[in-house]
């Protein structure tokens, strides 16, 4: 009985392990499928996106420096045995100054240049470029805009050593998107790289620089905590695929890592009026100083709306068209103007060019006069 058992026992058991060979053989994966492949990901590091970007834009980025003769204020020494003039007055001495004051970068290969307008905001003196590879050039002419804080300067360098910079869409930016700032802090540490994010948009401030003095209200700007010292004034500040999306323009005195910039769109605008009036350096100007008078000061004062002459320039072409001092401008080449505005005419103007012959509407002692006037390059 016992043997009978062991026999059965025994087959079963060979039936189980045919059983699992032929299971085996069932799921026997087919070689001619071909295997799963794997996608490798890549992991970007916030440190090589800002190693990349500055690597490429440094290049591009440019210290302004200034020249200028100045003369130092009188003194004066007691001379202690002269009873009845003791003091003497000692004249002041001539210096010449010549000093690292800002930063910028290049916007074309053909020598043209972004900064701040408080940077080279002193008609007489001489600016000077030094590029990133130690060369230096002399800024040959200057163009400042009348509505930003910004400037282009021109310098002869040769196309194949400057690389401009790509200009981003500042009207899609994003609070908390990284950003990089390139210049010359204090106007001794030659390309200095700070990074951050952005931490604020559509902010209004004064933008200046302790060389130049605090010079006009900016609205729009951009606000980042990267660290902006004085010296980089006029540098771009960069995305992280290297476009410029602000020019760096100020910091606020009352805080620690709050810095502004002028967006990239306000560049474009500039570039564009620039190349529309050929390029040249010139700009058009009228000849007057003006205040906008709104509808309800008009109404108030019984005048109309439009630009108040307060003073007309001699010898401008507002004085050869007739233009007096208390007449009001309320039409601009058939454009009404709109006193709600305060930068209305001088957009207006800036819109044309030299030599072009304007017509004007003025309103004087409650009568309508027409006048033409011819405009010309500013001196």
């Amino acid at each position: 009985m016992k043997k009978i058992l062991f026999l059965v026992a025994g087959l079963l058991i060979i039936l189980a392990v045919s059983q699992q060979k032929g299971l085996i053989k069932k799921i026997t994966i087919n070689p001619s499928i071909p295997p799963l492949k794997t996608e490798k990901q890549t992991v970007v590091y916030e440190e090589s996106v800002i190693t990349k970007v500055v690597e490429e834009s440094i290049p591009s980025v440019v210290t302004v420096a200034i020249k200028k003769t100045i003369t130092t204020s009188d003194s004066f020494e007691i001379d202690p045995f002269d009873f009845f003039s003791p003091f003497r007055r000692i004249p002041g001495k001539k210096e010449s100054i010549e000093k690292n004051i800002g930063s910028g970068f290049v916007i074309s290969d053909d020598g043209l240049i972004i900064t701040n307008k408080h940077v080279v905001s002193d008609t007489e003196a001489e600016y000077q470029v030094l590029t990133s590879n130690n060369k230096k050039y002399d800024v040959e002419k200057i163009y400042r805009d009348n509505l930003n804080d910004l400037a282009i300067v021109k310098i002869n360098a040769p196309k194949a050593s400057l690389k401009p910079l790509n200009l981003g869409d500042s009207n899609k930016l994003k609070l908390g998107q990284l950003v990089i700032a390139i210049g010359t802090p204090l106007g001794e540490f030659t390309n200095t790289v700070t990074s951050g994010i952005i931490s604020g948009l559509g902010r209004g401030i004064t933008a200046g620089s302790p060389f130049e003095g605090y010079v006009e209200r900016l609205d729009n700007v951009i606000q980042t905590d990267a660290a902006i010292n004085p010296g980089n004034s006029g540098g771009p500040l960069l995305n992280s695929r290297g476009e410029v999306i602000g020019v760096n323009t100020a910091i606020a005195s009352e805080g620690q890592n709050i810095g502004f910039a002028i967006p990239s769109n306000v560049i474009k605008q500039l570039m564009d009026n620039f190349y529309k009036r050929g390029g040249t350096f010139e700009k058009p100007y009228l000849g007057v100083r003006y205040k906008m008078i709104d509808k309800q000061t008009a109404l108030l004062n019984d005048v109309v709306e439009g630009a108040y002459v307060i003073e007309v320039i001699p010898n401008s072409p507002a004085e050869k068209a007739g233009i007096e001092d208390a007449d009001i401008i309320i039409e601009f080449n058939g454009k009404r103007l709109s006193g709600d505005d305060q930068n209305n005419l001088a957009n207006l103007i800036m819109d044309k060019r030299i030599g072009e012959a304007i017509s004007l509407k003025i309103w004087r002692e409650k009568k309508i006069l027409e006048k033409t006037v011819i405009l010309e390059a500013f001196k």
